[in-house]
């Protein structure tokens, strides 16, 4: 499963290699995105702890659905309004 994990502030490039497999993305609004793929729960709470030892915030965790963008709900429009 593909997950992606947003912290406050920007990582630079040197912590590719320790975040290996993973996509960073920096974001404009200063947090960094964390993208790929996590085999398993083990494999997450890794990833966390990582981030944990960076001492940056945690801002958000999920998953990401088959198809979908970098950012949640950006390729879906609002039905609330289709009438």
């Amino acid at each position: 499963m593909v997950y992606q994990i947003r912290i406050k502030g920007h990582l630079g490039s040197q912590w590719t290699d320790w975040f290996e497999g993973l996509t960073i993305t920096l974001e404009e609004d200063g947090n960094t995105v964390l993208t790929g793929p996590v085999i398993d729960q083990s494999a997450l709470h890794g990833l966390l702890k990582k981030v944990r030892d960076l001492g940056m915030p945690l801002v958000s965790v999920g998953p990401l659905e088959h198809g979908s963008s970098t950012t949640p709900g950006t390729d879906q429009a609002d039905q609330s309004d289709v009438k």
